[in-house]
């Protein structure tokens, strides 16, 4: 058990690739952590790996009492200072309209907007509704928040069209988010990635992953999850910055394919 005024991060898909790399960053800092996942084994493990001061809770982001049980959850360690939201693992690929006139279907865009960006707005709005009730710092600061975008906000590729639109309303809720959540001390942020290494990434074979690499100015390699997080942490503690998106791709841009 955390001390009651221990600073709380929670992290959402905190058993996944980037938000795994997260959680450890955040807890060896001593951050109690709550990973706020889906994956029971994964994160179960992971949360035994790290001992005191890291519990896994199960968590729909997209539900409001799934979140609000998660969130009391942080209150049991301490004072919940961050929220990370980085969570995935769905994904639809599909065209507006498929090479024989069919459309996309509905529901996979719909599920899609609702897991990256309806989830993302859920977690924001009811973790930064408990920041506000925080004794505010020196600068009047009471939390502050890094959510997920990614590079295909920018330049979405051939059947993207949901997963782009999803993280591109993640993109245009930055900063009206920060503007809203100044009044109350907590600042917004988010990371945008590019490809990056994570265990789904390997999946698909060394000759992919090369070729991966090949399109990436420099360095030519896939982005470390240990990058992902120190550029989360970064954001979480600099407090001047705010309301800002800042691509992790090593000045790469996605081509139509």
């Amino acid at each position: 058990m955390s001390s009651p005024t221990a600073d709380v991060a929670v992290v959402t898909g905190g058993a996944g690739g980037l938000g795994e790399a997260v959680v450890r960053r955040l807890h060896k800092a001593g951050t109690a952590v709550v990973v706020a996942d889906l994956a029971d084994e994964r994160a179960g493990a992971l949360v035994d790996s790290l001992g005191a001061g890291a519990t896994y809770v199960r968590t729909d982001v997209t539900s409001e009492e799934s979140v609000t049980a998660t969130l009391d959850a942080a209150a049991e360690l301490g004072v919940l200072r961050h929220l990370v939201i980085s969570h995935g693992g769905w994904g639809v690929a599909e065209r507006v309209v498929q090479r024989d006139g069919t459309p996309a279907s509905l529901d996979g865009f719909v599920k899609t907007l609702d897991l990256y960006l309806v989830g993302t707005y859920n977690m924001l709005r009811l973790a930064a509704a408990r920041m506000a009730a925080n004794e505010p710092n020196a600068d009047g600061e009471r939390g502050s928040v890094v959510m997920t975008a990614s590079i295909a906000a920018f330049e979405g590729q051939i059947g993207q069209s949901s997963y782009a639109a999803a993280k591109a309303g993640v993109v245009g809720l930055t900063l009206a988010a920060a503007r809203d959540l100044s009044a109350v001390g907590i600042r917004v942020n988010t990371v945008a990635p590019g490809t990056m290494h994570t265990a789904m990434m390997e999946s698909v074979g060394e000759e992919a992953l090369a070729k991966f690499a090949a399109n990436i100015p420099f360095p030519k390699r896939l982005g470390a999850p240990a990058e992902f997080a120190a550029l989360t942490e970064h954001l979480l503690l600099n407090g001047y910055i705010n309301g800002e998106v800042v691509r992790l791709d090593g000045a790469q841009r996605f081509g139509p394919r």
